[in-house]
């Protein structure tokens, strides 16, 4: 299986359990690696046989901006459940960083895969 990826998705939304939390938008960063199947359209040439990433990256910014969870665990799953629904992707692994998350460490994060390649 071939693989299409985004990496280094930023990505400003409401995040956490803490009072400023709730008012103030973070950043998070994305990297989503997503299964797709490229022979027909490096056959033909055509995108309507690949996986738009353009399209995967306008509608998780989308979603992500409007979104305000209290966890990046919830976070992460509601975004592996729309592309792998909206777009038919058999296997994906998404990192999520919340960079600033702990003093002192640089990244934290949540990495998850679904599906199967």
């Amino acid at each position: 299986m071939d693989i299409i990826f985004l990496g280094g998705l930023e990505i400003e939304t409401i995040i956490g359990i803490y009072d400023w939390e709730r008012t103030t938008k973070q950043t998070v960063v994305l990297d989503i690696e997503m299964a797709f199947d490229i022979t027909k359209a490096a056959e033909t040439d055509d995108i309507e046989y690949t996986l738009d990433y353009k399209k995967v990256s306008k509608r998780i910014i989308s979603f992500v901006e409007d979104s305000q969870f209290l966890l990046v665990e919830k976070l992460i799953v509601e975004i592996a459940n729309i592309l792998l629904t909206e777009f038919a992707i058999p296997w994906l692994k998404i990192t999520l960083n919340k960079k600033g998350a702990i003093r002192g460490a640089s990244d934290v994060g949540i990495v998850i895969e679904r599906g199967q390649k």
